[in-house]
């Protein structure tokens, strides 16, 4: 059987990573919804956050969320892309919640949802200045949500949200936090009742859950990132927070095999074009020293920095589609073709890994059984 690079999944590291994190939450009176997007959304994953106590399960792709909802799921399951309009009827099939930011949408899934004899649960998403989703100014936002409260049948108004630190780099602050739970008290003003959700954001939100002060009324955050990479996630990386350092990095590994192992220049010989993504890179000439190349490349996993060898004194230092260059002068361990080299990985590496056709899956301490 030809073996070939191989992501490994312990599910029991990502249990406990979970299980952490939740608990973060819930001191602070906040519920934490699961998102399975980056491991395209596994059905054992899922399985995994609602075992941990997770209160939703999250995703951005409608497929991810039937696999969990085939798989057994029993917690609600939530779309956190807000929907195109012609996906809304099976939407409504398998989503019990959605993210909404446009009025005709919202409209639209009123029809869709009659039509399939369906209550569907919305959160309203507030821009507070990421410049993604959301309603940007607070009195279009509060009439959304008074129009859905008094005009539709079939949807029903579950609360209002806000994303920040994705596309703008926005950090959830304090003040922005309090902006948001200032705009779901006007929601409340108008309606006349209170929301069941206030969601603060994504795995970035946390921030003011460390620091205590986060607002009693937001009380749910999207949650993926720091499970599944821990330590290597960006709150540490970005904002310099060391309290995911008590997460294990080891949840997912990656593998691949040495298909070469020599002693060459540092720096390239001869007349420099483009590399084979079409960029120009710059090299430093470190002089002649042992490398190994590994058979996975950036087809598989995307940037070299988004991989940590677990090798210790090895420096990966350039990769083709197809190939990894390792530098490994600096090893004590030494390597030979056919060995194995192990990563840890960074959340855009996981992304990719797990849709590569080219990577084995290897799960282990899975809820639902072995797998390979």
């Amino acid at each position: 059987m030809k073996k070939r690079p191989t992501l490994i999944i312990d599910h029991e590291k990502l249990r406990s990573n979970m299980s952490t994190v939740i608990g973060w939450c819930r001191e602070s009176g906040i519920d934490v919804a699961g998102v399975i997007k980056v491991t395209t959304g596994m059905a054992s994953v899922a399985l995994d956050y609602e075992a941990s106590g997770a209160k939703w399960i999250a995703s951005s792709r409608l497929e991810q969320l039937a696999r969990a909802k085939a798989a057994g799921v029993k917690i609600p399951l939530l779309m956190i892309r807000v929907p195109m309009i012609s996906e809304l009827d099976e939407m409504v099939q398998v989503c019990d919640y959605s993210l909404q930011s446009s009025l005709d949408t919202l409209k639209a899934l009123e029809t869709a949802a009659l039509k399939n004899n369906r209550t569907h649960n919305v959160i309203l998403m507030a821009d507070l200045g990421d410049l993604r989703e959301g309603f940007f100014e607070k009195e279009e936002l509060v009439d959304v949500a008074k129009y859905v409260e008094d005009k539709l049948d079939c949807v029903h108004l579950a609360g209002i949200g806000t994303n920040l630190g994705c596309v703008g780099s926005v950090k959830p602050t304090e003040e922005k936090m309090l902006m948001l739970a200032d705009w779901a008290q006007a929601v409340e003003d108008a309606i006349g009742r209170p929301l069941e959700i206030v969601s603060g954001g994504a795995t970035s939100s946390l921030m003011p859950v460390f620091d205590k002060v986060m607002p009693p009324k937001v009380n749910m955050l999207r949650i993926g990132a720091v499970v599944y990479c821990g330590p290597l996630e960006d709150l540490r990386t970005c904002y310099g927070r060391e309290e995911a350092d008590v997460l294990s990095d080891e949840a997912l590994i990656f593998e691949t095999e040495v298909i070469e192992v020599n002693t060459k220049p540092t720096h390239p010989i001869g007349e420099l074009g483009v590399d084979a993504f079409g960029k120009k890179a710059t090299y430093i000439d470190r002089g002649r020293r042992k490398r190994a190349i590994l058979a996975a490349g950036r087809a598989d996993y995307g940037d070299i920095d988004d991989i940590v060898p677990m090798l210790e004194g090895a420096e990966v230092t350039m990769a083709s589609g197809d190939h990894t260059i390792l530098d490994i002068e600096d090893c004590k361990e030494q390597l030979r073709v056919g060995d194995i080299v192990r990563f840890k990985l960074k959340y855009s590496a996981i992304l990719r890994l797990t849709t590569s056709e080219n990577v084995s899956l290897v799960e282990k301490d899975a809820l639902n059984g072995p797998q390979a």
